[in-house]
């Protein structure tokens, strides 16, 4: 027996996490040069980092020789939120968060709900806890919220759901998620996914961090990977009650998140100016390339993120048609998609190039 074989049965029956492909990695693989190459498959903000982040970066430079103080972020978070600092969890990106949900209340002998079509760390955080998945059949391509409340098992300890979801977009009312977490029973913990939160229109965003105090099983996670633009930074953070954050800070890695990427978050949060232009780009990048979609009669799921799944047939063949011209876009098979591609909001131009490139391979 190999060495490899000595690991648990959960760990080796993972399919491990593809993430989208690095420009550098599709530029030496097929020899286009870096700048010629559009890359709009990883959920990312064209606008890249917030300034006032950038320049508490090169503050935060001179003392990286010093263990992290994760003080002053979650002072800021605090602020805003209402919460008191021990409600809150941060992470090296909100994945860390949702593996951290999962050693917590996840076992061999206990199950997690999710979605098809939901978000491809659930199940990776599931099964590496050792626990089984159950998934419920997706309603319009996102969560039918009776479905899995059915779904719910004596051994459910965690329900997973993102709003909106990824990668389909789907946006949940926040009336139909209340109503959800009244019917779920009291020792079963749900995680809120909201990493596209920010990209809601103000007329639908709620303080869903306020619904801890009635519902003391949700946990709420949110990114700075997306509207903020520090993807590459990995900084994260749950808020849930006082009692669930504490667990989850107990199997927190010391230091998990470095002084760089605090400082960037902290500063990240004040800068309303670059949050409000990264919103209006979306929105008029979202409508760009809808209108795309509907001129080259495609069909689309329609999206509330920062990012669109369009039908494109083979999607497969259409990806590598679109590599070959520079555009890096992320097909979706692996979420039960096999006929769509995940298209990430970008600039004006690469929208535009997208689509052209869209068109080529269409042909």
């Amino acid at each position: 027996m190999s060495i490899a074989q000595q690991a648990p049965d959960n760990i080796r029956s993972i399919s491990p996490y593809i993430p989208g492909r690095p420009i550098t990695e599709v530029a030496r693989e097929l020899g286009i040069p870096v700048d010629k190459i559009v890359k709009l498959a990883s959920n990312e903000n064209p606008l890249g980092m917030s300034p006032r982040a950038r320049a508490a970066v090169e503050k935060a430079l001179t003392g990286v020789e010093r263990y992290p103080d994760q003080f002053g972020l979650i002072a800021a978070l605090t602020a805003r939120s209402g919460l008191a600092a021990e409600q809150f969890v941060l992470g090296n990106g909100s994945n860390d968060v949702l593996d951290l949900a999962a050693r917590v209340f996840i076992a061999p002998g206990r199950s997690a709900v999710f979605s098809q079509h939901a978000f491809a760390v659930y199940p990776l955080a599931t099964i590496s806890a050792g626990g089984a998945c159950i998934v419920t059949p997706a309603k319009h391509y996102g969560h039918d919220l009776a479905a899995m409340r059915a779904a719910i098992r004596p051994d459910t300890r965690l329900v997973w759901m993102a709003n909106p979801n990824n990668p389909t977009g789907n946006f949940l009312p926040p009336d139909e998620i209340r109503a959800f977490l009244a019917a779920v029973p009291a020792d079963v913990a749900v995680v809120l996914d909201e990493a596209y939160n920010e990209y809601l229109p103000p007329t639908e965003r709620v303080d869903t961090l306020g619904w801890i105090k009635d519902y003391p099983n949700l946990i709420v996670t949110r990114t700075f990977s997306k509207i903020y633009g520090l993807a590459g930074l990995r900084v994260g953070y749950a808020a849930a009650s006082a009692e669930v954050a504490d667990l989850m800070n107990r199997v927190r890695q010391p230091f998990n998140v470095n002084n760089l990427a605090i400082a960037a978050a902290e500063a990240a949060l004040d800068d309303h100016a670059f949050l409000a232009e990264s919103y209006e780009l979306n929105r008029r990048g979202m409508e760009q390339l809808v209108a795309g979609f509907k001129r080259l009669g495609l069909e689309h799921i329609p999206s509330h993120g920062n990012f669109v799944a369009v039908r494109v047939g083979d999607a497969a063949a259409v990806n590598q048609k679109l590599l070959r011209q520079g555009v890096i876009v992320r097909p979706i098979a692996g979420y039960g998609l096999p006929q769509h591609l995940r298209i990430t909001i970008g600039l004006e131009r690469e929208n535009a190039r997208c689509l052209e490139a869209l068109e080529q391979a269409l042909r």
